[in-house]
């Protein structure tokens, strides 16, 4: 077990993350009590992941002042990657979920990476439901028998989730928050998790932290290893399920995921391609919350500047008068160039019977937006 000094005792790094999870879960009870039913839910996760995301920086800061973070509500700081010992921290797993009552699918998330040893502490909390689970839990799942149960994402299941069930003869179920699919996983309440629809390196990290320790199978769906502290932190699919089980599925993926991208007009794509189009995806959804700003980013549309900085487009794309004219956006296509990625796509506006033909540029550094180039046609 790795130790450190602090204030004058050993303390491990495991009990470090269940002690954060744990207290960054409680803050986030308390917040959640209060602004439920008087906020809108979105903005209560945004307050709740501001919260807990400080609270474990400052944490960090004073227990561990020689390691480096990397946080979804941060900006990446690029010195993780010469770092030996890197915290991967998502303060709120599925904010969606935590700003809905009664909902008890969310999580915290506390990992530690080591280099050359990968994810070596880790704890996932969830709060709603008065549990944390770790990397030193010993837990005990009974003999599993008759047609195993799969758990994916209920807003954004793998398109392969269908054919992959029909071939292991297994139930779907859906739920939120990687972190509480994962820990189903861990509990014995299901048999597997299989995720394909995108996620980042804090989605996974903890989770697949406390998986392994377990004796669970956890890869991407090739079947490949999952990395951590990479120089972009996206990390887009997993499978974390019983080792037995793992042949049948990830062969069953392998049969079927092919096929249904080709139908679906998917394809493997980059972090950067990944970041562009969920900006695209928030002139429809008014949602920006999955879109990362660098702190003094810009944006220029048809040579007019209308944006100086991350949160300003951000708000703008929720909140801005002529986003909320867009109906819908149609033949987009992304492709990754020097620095960036280009999209070009056509709007369907409110009040226009003629589509807006629209040409951007997304400069980037990993996994963060620092300007974007617009230019919007007519027709």
């Amino acid at each position: 077990m790795n130790t450190r000094e602090e204030t004058g005792r050993a303390t491990s790094d495991t009990t470090v993350a269940v002690e954060l999870a744990e207290a960054a879960g409680e803050l986030l009870l308390r917040i959640r009590v209060e602004g439920l039913g008087s906020i809108d839910g979105r903005e209560l996760g945004r307050r709740g992941d501001g919260a807990a995301n400080t609270f474990i920086l400052e944490e960090l800061a004073a227990r561990r002042p020689g390691d480096v973070v990397l946080s979804e509500e941060s900006a990446d700081d690029r010195s993780r990657l010469d770092a030996d010992r890197v915290w991967i921290i998502d303060p709120v797993d599925g904010s969606k979920e935590y700003g809905i009552a009664g909902r008890s699918d969310w999580a915290v998330h506390v990992a530690l990476w080591e280099r050359g040893r990968g994810v070596t502490a880790a704890a996932v909390a969830q709060p709603a439901l008065a549990v944390v689970y770790s990397t030193d839990d010993e837990i005990r799942r009974g003999n599993e028998s008759g047609s195993p149960t799969i758990v994916v994402s209920g807003s954004r299941p793998p398109s392969f989730t269908a054919a992959v069930a029909s071939e292991l003869n297994a139930e779907v179920v859906h739920m939120g928050s990687a972190g509480a699919k994962a820990m189903a996983v861990v509990r014995g309440d299901v048999d597997a998790y299989l995720h394909a629809g995108g996620q980042w390196e804090w989605d996974s990290a903890a989770p697949v932290g406390v998986a392994l320790a377990q004796g669970l199978h956890c890869s991407r769906i090739d079947g490949s290893p999952l990395l951590y502290n990479q120089s972009h932190p996206y990390l887009p699919d997993l499978v974390i399920c019983r080792p037995e089980l793992a042949d049948s599925i990830l062969h069953a993926i392998a049969e079927h995921a092919a096929e249904h991208a080709a139908e679906h007009g998917e394809s493997a794509v980059s972090g950067p391609v990944a970041m562009a189009r969920e900006y695209v995806k928030a002139l429809t959804s008014h949602d920006a919350t999955k879109v990362r700003f660098a702190a003094q980013a810009w944006r220029i549309e048809n040579g007019t500047r209308t944006g100086e900085s991350g949160a300003a487009i951000s708000n703008d794309l929720e909140q801005g008068a002529r986003y909320r004219a867009i109906k819908a956006v149609r033949e987009l296509t992304l492709r990754e160039s020097v620095g960036g990625v280009v999209a070009r796509y056509l709007l369907d506006v409110h009040g226009s019977t003629e589509p807006t033909r629209v040409t951007e540029y997304f400069a980037m550094v990993a996994g963060e937006i620092e300007s974007v180039t617009s230019i919007a046609e007519p027709g």
